[in-house]
């Protein structure tokens, strides 16, 4: 697979959370960081996502907000 998205950030996935329509699946990027992706059901369906297996979080935005107290 080419994906044209240049912020690919390689882990494993160590949850995957089914809700009514929506999941959350939490890949492990190393040195203690977790990524939390919210996708469908269908697409957890579809790529077959498990628990233990490798996946990347592939990020694209447009903008990126910072906060702070």
């Amino acid at each position: 697979m080419k994906i044209s998205a240049r912020n690919q950030i390689r882990g494993r996935i160590v949850e995957v959370a089914k809700g009514a329509t929506t999941a959350h699946v939490r890949i492990d990027i190393g040195g203690g960081a977790i990524i939390t992706a919210s996708i469908t059901n269908e697409a957890v369906d579809e790529l077959r996502l498990r628990e233990g297996d490798d996946a990347y979080a592939v990020v694209k935005a447009s903008d990126v907000m910072v906060a702070v107290d």
